[in-house]
């Protein structure tokens, strides 16, 4: 498990919060204190639950759920982008579209309509339409891009959604919570901890604060995802020996005569015949 200290991330500006005067008050249990009017945010307990946190991560990854990372602040963008492609997950970095969650199956038509517009750009499609209507085409498939194509390849909902700042990304934390999908986040001092099942609190400004934590999270996902990879493979192998041993027995069978079939084993008597009479 990534082993971050309290020294990193003071490094990495985690422990500094909001303006006192913005804090919320259910945050106040995560909160140090205060100095020059700022929350300090105390690391002992982000350390503790980021640890949490990263466990949880890595027995998503060894059974194979898929983690939507969610960040559409500017600070945040890069990062939860790079990060997410390095592990393969889903993202969103652009506003986040009511519904996204809560009416998927239409968001699913979106994307299914960005896929046929991809295939139209790359199959020649394009060119034999008028400059026009091509023009049009590309608009709508470079929004649909923006918007949607962090989450093209994700054929269903998420297992897990990790969020930068639940105040910004409100809408999806509230559609995560209706649907009981659990939640991983950044939470400051300015925002509400509940109903967030994994809280690190942790400065959700700073750029170097989201890449520690956000590179953490993908690093233990990774992690997992090589633990399940080695399992498929161990079951995929123990299946082909299985399926072998079956072949094997069945050929045996095939080949050996009925005779032999029907000839005691070593030290056996035959068996009486039933048509043989008793004197």
């Amino acid at each position: 498990m990534a082993d971050i200290s309290i020294q990193d991330l003071m490094e990495a500006g985690t422990h500094f919060g909001h303006q006192s005067k913005r804090w919320d008050p259910r945050m106040k249990k995560y909160i140090f204190g205060t100095k020059n009017g700022i929350n300090i945010i105390d690391l002992n307990q982000t350390v503790k639950l980021l640890q949490t946190a990263l466990g949880f991560v890595r027995e998503l990854g060894e059974k194979g759920g898929t983690l939507l990372f969610v960040g559409t602040k500017n600070q945040a963008k890069k990062i939860i982008a790079e990060e997410a492609k390095r592990c393969g997950m889903p993202y969103m970095t652009e506003r986040w579209l009511g519904g996204t969650l809560t009416n998927f199956d239409t968001v699913k038509k979106s994307v299914a309509r960005l896929a046929e517009l991809d295939t139209m750009a790359e199959d020649g499609t394009f060119e034999v339409l008028f400059k026009k209507e091509v023009v049009k085409l590309e608009k709508e498939r470079t929004k649909l891009e923006r918007n949607l194509g962090g989450i093209k390849n994700m054929g269903s909902l998420p297992s897990v959604i990790f969020f930068v700042d639940t105040i910004k990304e409100k809408i999806g934390l509230l559609e995560a919570i209706k649907l009981n999908i659990p939640v991983i986040a950044i939470v400051d001092t300015n925002c509400n901890p509940e109903g967030i099942g994994y809280v690190i609190p942790g400065n959700d400004d700073a750029l170097k604060s989201i890449k520690l934590i956000t590179g953490a999270v993908v690093d233990e996902l990774l992690a997992g995802r090589e633990e399940f990879k080695l399992k498929q493979q161990a079951l995929a192998e123990e299946a082909a020996r299985a399926q072998e041993a079956e072949r094997a027995e069945k050929k045996a069978k095939k080949d050996t005569p009925p005779e032999a079939a029907k000839e005691p084993a070593p030290g056996q008597a035959p068996k009486e015949s039933k048509n043989t009479k008793k004197d």
